[in-house]
């Protein structure tokens, strides 16, 4: 189904420029901030209703991946897209450093065994894509592994798509300004300091060799089959906004249909 936010997908081998990429642009939505908050809200709404399809219609599967600098949002869209559905249908993964166990497989192990069931929505913050970011910004593997992992994961991604499981793709940009405003509001705001990791300092000073990192990563693994979506994130509302468009338009291309009772009703008689 054709989304509204269409004209923010990668085309495969799309050639990218992050640097040149306005964060803050939201010309994609003419409607401003105002509107968006009235077309959310009916969004949120149709969501609601639509997982429960999606859970009762058990035939297909959802992954929403969710990639983005350091305070780029993730959290925040998991959080306002999917206020008020029901979480017995939807998971959240996080993919942090790997595991003693998990790292004594194949990288793509750890992902494999969280990818949706039949009626379910799983969201990935951070992904199988860290395997080729942070492990090429950090050259924790030799260039010939992390190249070749763009095939492995469209590969992957492919046979997932082929059992039924439908699958997203969320990069979430946002400026290096941006940024630096909300590591600052973190370290202003006592109730927020808890939000706070080195980590996130010290990944900054490899800001363009991220950049370079995503551009690869983008072009070489948008594919018919899961597009990655270039979302410009600097507002908040925007970023809502657009992946809860894509998802409800997703799921309402699906066809989804309530089972057959399993029994006869009218057999059923209450006493």
């Amino acid at each position: 189904m054709t989304s509204t936010f269409e004209r923010l997908q990668i085309a495969p081998g799309q050639r990218l420029d992050l640097a040149a990429t306005d964060a803050g642009d939201t010309s994609a939505w003419p409607g401003g901030k105002r509107k968006s908050e009235t077309a959310l809200r009916r969004l949120r709404a149709e969501l609601d209703q639509l997982q429960e399809l999606f859970y009762a219609d058990g035939r297909r599967g959802l992954l929403v991946v969710l990639q983005g600098m350091d305070t780029s949002g993730k959290d925040g869209a998991i959080r306002h897209v999917f206020e008020g559905v029901n979480p017995q249908g939807v998971r959240v993964t996080a993919f942090k450093r790997p595991t003693p166990e998990e790292a004594t497989h194949d990288f793509l192990w750890r992902i494999h065994r969280n990818v949706p069931a039949k009626g379910e929505i799983v969201i990935f913050n951070r992904s199988q894509y860290e395997d080729v970011l942070i492990a090429r910004v950090h050259e924790l593997v030799p260039r010939k592994t992390w190249v070749a992992r763009f095939d492995a994961i469209n590969s992957f991604e492919q046979e997932l798509v082929a059992e039924g499981i439908s699958v997203l793709e969320f990069y979430l940009h946002i400026s290096r300004e941006e940024q630096r405003q909300r590591l600052q509001a973190r370290m202003d705001d006592a109730t927020k300091r808890w939000k706070l990791n080195a980590a996130d300092f010290h990944e900054r000073r490899f800001w363009d060799d991220y950049l370079e990192a995503y551009e690869e990563m983008l072009r070489k693994t948008s594919t018919r089959w899961a597009p990655w979506y270039l979302l410009p994130s600097d507002h908040k509302w925007f970023r809502n906004l657009v992946v809860s468009s894509v998802l409800v338009d997703e799921l309402k291309g699906m066809h989804l249909r309530y089972p057959e009772p399993s029994v006869s009703v009218e057999s059923l008689k209450l006493r």
